[in-house]
């Protein structure tokens, strides 16, 4: 990992005013973090710098990176990745806002498998834990990471429930990842690293704050095709997270409940407002009939890392796991479309991707 691109994003993210949505919009300007320190103050002032953005850039510290470099060398699977990293999460990075860096331990390549959101009550009834269980073992088996928050209730059951049927699962903390929250869940933080993923945008010895919840919320819509609510109250978090899901396009399942349980309440609004009411694993998949055909759901192991190289890779992950026009490509990769072509068809061939609709969709 080059730390002095981390090291870079990081001064930064320091700054005052300046956040993840001012970081998407500055590689919009520049080709890299590295042309930004290395750009002059006309250049800065031509990209639309103000004048106070320029001297805070100026006078900023560089962080200290040695509890950072320790623990990225303690463990293999200890990994950080900035916004420009080719194995990003390409529909995490399609959202308005998306987090400039990402820790993470475990299993990084999860980070660009097909993922449902399973979100809802921290205090589920029995019912409610019930078909958490029921759904996130059929759809973890049918192929799909389960990705959800690490929290007590329904949270930890949906990741629990994927392991236990040897299917993926990423936890998306809302705190560094030299701890866990809440305590309780350590055990199953241990588990999940071991075969699956914990990230977070929250540097290491972030404790939890009551903001950090709603940010975490948009990372695990953002990994998601889908969100799918268990149970949960009308002014809850997990409405917060299918509510972030609309605004990123992604799809919204609620499972009905009784109309006397309160925690069923949450999820009956969501489908007033057009959300899929969803009574099985089936009627989810039907929504993404797609992913069944593409992917030839039904596997057993998780899904292989590329072993291409790295422009076919840079192309890879810039085709979506739904129909991508060549123009989207043209556009995301800056290359023309006679380049794009013969390495498209090299994807193809090897079963990386496929046509489709008059574009290429991902397969694997």
């Amino acid at each position: 990992m080059n730390l002095k691109r981390v090291s870079q994003w990081m001064t930064l993210l320091s700054i005052s005013g300046v956040g993840p949505a001012t970081c998407i919009n500055i590689l919009t300007q520049f080709e890299s973090i590295e042309s930004v320190f290395a750009a002059s103050t006309e250049e800065l002032k031509l990209a639309g710098f103000s004048d106070s953005l320029i001297q805070s850039l100026s006078w900023a510290k560089s962080p200290d990176l040695s509890e950072l470099d320790e623990w990225l060398n303690r463990e293999a699977n200890h990994f950080v990745l900035t916004i420009e990293c080719l194995d990003y999460p390409r529909l995490l990075k399609q959202t308005s806002c998306p987090p400039t860096l990402l820790y993470g331990v475990g299993d990084r390549s999860l980070l660009n498998t097909p993922q449902i959101a399973v979100v809802g009550s921290r205090n589920p009834t029995a019912a409610g834990l019930s078909q958490a269980r029921k759904f996130c073992k059929g759809l973890a088996r049918q192929g799909l990471t389960i990705t959800s928050g690490l929290a007590l209730g329904i949270d930890g059951m949906a990741h629990s429930s994927a392991l236990s049927v040897d299917g993926a699962t990423i936890a998306v903390a809302a705190t560094g990842l030299d701890r866990v929250y809440p305590a309780r869940h350590r055990s199953l933080a241990q588990q999940i690293s071991e075969t699956g993923l914990i990230i977070s945008e929250f540097p290491l010895g972030t404790q939890p704050k009551a903001n950090h919840f709603p940010q975490r919320n948009r990372i695990i819509s953002g990994l998601s095709l889908g969100t799918l609510v268990v149970e949960a109250a009308p002014q809850s978090g997990s409405l917060i997270t299918a509510r972030l899901a609309l605004e990123q396009d992604r799809e919204v399942f609620a499972i009905p409940g009784s109309v006397d349980n309160t925690l069923a309440k949450g999820c009956h609004l969501l489908i007033k407002q057009g959300a899929h009411l969803v009574e099985s694993i089936d009627d989810v998949l039907s929504q993404l009939g797609w992913l069944a055909q593409a992917q030839n759901l039904l596997q057993e192991e998780k899904l292989p890392t590329p072993d291409l190289t790295e422009d076919l890779y840079r192309l890879l992950v810039n085709v979506d796991f739904s129909p991508t026009a060549i123009d989207t490509l043209v556009e995301r990769v800056k290359k023309p479309v006679a380049e794009l072509s013969p390495k498209l068809l090299t994807l193809e061939l090897e079963g990386w991707v496929t046509q489709s609709h008059g574009g290429y969709m991902r397969l694997k």
